[in-house]
């Protein structure tokens, strides 16, 4: 069972590109981050809202791994905690890798399964120019790599902080890969 940890938590009440790093978050189960825009049992992101507002929201709790901002500072690019809109900044688990459906288990009481990948739009680059291009990457068979997290949903609540153990259980086989939520 691999085992990681939160490096940060954030939320926000707007639909902002960015969210605001906070002490603690909660998580509802199956509904997502009490408090934060995309936090519901149906789809909260624009876009899908005005696609279909009675979808599911795959898309509840927002992961990226903080190595992906060492990566791109590496780039040329300062990127932080919460600055891509996420809500929990990890360290030590290739999320990017998970199978869909994987397990996360944050703190003491938090579940949340993996859904798929975020797929990073236009508004990053007026965050700052030329990172919508860093976070996009291509496999060794030409596929198209998405480095800015995974989505999940709620599945069991609780709080979660800076600092709190992550565990990792994978879903039993086959596994499936991640696709763009």
């Amino acid at each position: 069972m691999a085992q990681g940890r939160v490096i940060a938590v954030a939320m926000d009440a707007e639909h902002r590109f960015s969210k605001i790093e906070v002490p603690e978050i909660r998580i509802v189960a199956g509904l997502g981050v009490e408090g934060d825009a995309h936090q519901g049992v149906t789809v909260k992101h624009r876009s899908r809202v005005a696609a279909d507002p009675t979808r599911p929201n795959l898309r509840q709790v927002h992961l990226i791994q903080a190595e992906l901002f060492d990566e791109l500072r590496d780039k040329g690019f300062a990127v932080g905690p919460a600055d891509l809109g996420e809500n929990v900044t990890t360290q030590g688990i290739d999320l990017l890798a998970l199978p869909r459906g994987t397990l996360l288990r944050l703190g003491r009481d938090v579940q949340l399964e993996v859904t798929g990948l975020r797929n990073p739009c236009g508004q990053i680059d007026e965050f700052q120019p030329g990172l919508f291009k860093a976070v996009l990457d291509k496999g060794l068979e030409g596929e198209l790599i998405r480095k800015t997290g995974v989505m999940t949903i709620a599945r069991a609540g609780g709080l979660v902080r800076a600092g709190d153990a992550i565990t990792v259980e994978l879903p039993p086989p086959p596994h499936l890969p991640l696709e763009k939520v």
